[in-house]
């Protein structure tokens, strides 16, 4: 795995523990993956998961997901493993995958260094609210665009919703400030999230609880993230779960899990 250091799933001893995990492991190949963000167990390392970008999907079907989440869970006392992998248009789509089959939510929110960061703290809470969203969001189409304009937007439907419950999470890349932000938007049908995404002549409509007594509570956890943003940038940074040295080579310029 293309990651900045070597990386390895330590699958050699154990088996397949069904059908499903046996062909995913024939098919996986790391060479075109770089890992995003990533989370071990320990002591016993039965778990692992990883978002990593998979270089090879801009060279296939234009607007396909590029983001993949995979999840092995090695069962130590049978020798055996289960590997299951995803695609995502987001990370933060990708973390919540990994989330739902078990990884803390704070542990894969830690992004790989030299990556873009959230231009503001409104996409850090919508990207949280993402991630630790459970299956609140179905998911109904998605795409990706690493050309003008670098985007990338998940249509959904919010279970949790008693207004407007088509929302559409917008991706936007500043290639030159290596930033991201990330929208959601609210519609009553899926026809008029796909109008506006078509169109895009007006601006992304705000969910309705953004604008009533619970707005209140939207700025107040974005405010959490701000403080929580701003402390961070003064304290040591943590290192990714087992670093290892890095190999020589040249340096690639990155955006969003991109890199160009």
């Amino acid at each position: 795995m293309n990651d900045g250091f070597d990386f390895d799933f330590d699958l050699d001893e154990l088996a397949p523990a069904d059908a499903a995990s046996e062909e995913a492991v024939e098919r996986f190949w790391s060479g075109d993956l770089t890992a995003l963000s990533q989370h071990h167990t320990t002591p016993n390392g039965s778990h692992s998961f990883v978002v990593a970008h998979d270089r090879s999907v801009t060279w296939g079907a234009p607007g396909e997901p590029q983001v993949m989440a995979i999840a092995v869970a090695r069962d130590l006392t049978r020798f055996t493993f289960t590997l299951e992998t995803s695609y995502h248009a987001t990370m933060s789509f990708a973390q919540n995958w990994l989330v739902e089959r078990g990884c803390p939510p704070e542990k894969i929110a830690k992004v790989h260094g030299g990556f873009a960061k959230p231009a503001d703290d409104l996409t850090a809470w919508v990207e949280r609210q993402i991630r630790e969203s459970g299956g609140r969001y179905e998911v109904l189409d998605n795409h990706t665009s690493d050309s003008d304009p670098n985007e990338s937007w998940t249509l959904t439907r919010d279970s949790r919703a008693a207004e407007a419950p088509i929302r559409v999470f917008h991706e936007e890349w500043d290639q030159d400030a290596d930033t991201y932000t990330m929208r959601e938007g609210a519609f009553a049908d899926v026809d008029v999230a796909r109008s506006w995404l078509d169109d895009r002549s007006s601006p992304l409509p705000e969910p309705p609880e953004y604008r009533d007594d619970n707005g209140a509570v939207v700025r107040a956890r974005v405010a959490r993230i701000a403080l929580a943003r701003s402390a961070s940038v003064s304290a040591p940074k943590a290192s990714l779960d087992s670093p290892r040295t890095p190999p020589a080579g040249p340096v690639q310029r990155p955006v969003q899990g991109r890199l160009l």
